[in-house]
């Protein structure tokens, strides 16, 4: 395998949890050996800030996050932002005026304050972080595009995420990044540029180290820029096709440790 990673970047759900949102000891055991080694490890997520906590307290100590597909970058120990590229807000309003028009039926959310709050129309489906005290719905359109947001989310119904997506990004060519990460229909939609690889390279370059020294796992299309760019790209077996077809390598699946067994056999820290 050659020399090991100088960097080790991984995805969060559906990676390095198991499906029932739980890091195993294994797992967690895996990390903090490599940490305590030296190896920096950094969480690359679609998720915002506010849902790390989850993951948090289930490590030996929290882990720097490149959060929202690459637009927030997180240090957790001082609870700072060291940086951030949100949609700006003519921005938000021209995307959601090219979507709307473009596709019958969709509703927005946006992240905003860095991931720290939600906003979202009143109509639009939340998941499992309904009542979370900083989500809430806006109370007129124009809410919508009153401040920076990190992330538009985008949905209109139980669909085919793949081919949403498609539509999502021939309506924003040249204008935002479009992306998913489940299989609901939801699309994500950052400022043109920024996807996990813009975030991790951002990362890995105040570290001093190179793409050719990272180490990266993922397992849905918003991993595959930074599975493209890192230097070693590990799929866990139930990944997307899209992203099996271009890993350099895969691991087994995220409900059995596919991560932690990878870093054991690279790191020898079993």
């Amino acid at each position: 395998m050659g020399d090991p990673p100088r960097l080790v970047a991984t995805d969060i759900d559906g990676t390095l949890l198991r499906d029932d949102r739980t890091l195993s000891p294994r797992t967690a055991a895996a990390l903090a050996r490599i940490t305590a080694a030296g190896t920096p490890v950094v969480l690359v997520t679609g998720r915002p800030i506010r849902w790390l906590p989850l993951v948090y307290e289930q490590l030996a100590a929290p882990l720097p996050a490149v959060c929202a597909n690459g637009a927030v970058v997180y240090d957790p120990v001082a609870d700072e932002v060291l940086r951030a590229d949100p949609l700006a807000p003519d921005l938000l309003a021209e995307v959601a005026r090219r979507l709307r028009a473009e596709v019958p039926g969709v509703s927005f959310a946006v992240e905003i304050v860095d991931s720290r709050q939600m906003r979202h129309e009143a109509h639009y489906p939340l998941r499992w972080d309904a009542d979370h005290d900083a989500i809430r719905a806006i109370e007129s359109p124009d809410e919508l595009h009153s401040a920076p947001a990190v992330k538009l989310l985008a949905r209109a119904g139980e669909q085919d995420p793949d081919a949403f997506v498609q539509v999502v990004a021939a309506a924003l060519e040249g204008l935002a990044e479009a992306t998913h990460s489940s299989y609901s229909g939801l699309v994500e939609i950052s400022a043109a540029g920024v996807t996990k690889a813009a975030g991790l390279a951002w990362y890995a370059a105040r570290l001093g180290v190179g793409e050719r020294d990272v180490l990266a796992f993922g397992d849905m299309p918003n991993d595959l820029p930074m599975l493209t760019w890192a230097g070693r790209a590990v799929a866990v077996a139930n990944a997307h096709p899209a992203v099996l077809e271009i890993a350099d390598e895969v691991t087994g699946p995220n409900d059995a440790d596919g991560v932690a067994a990878y870093l054991e056999q690279v790191f020898g820290v079993a």
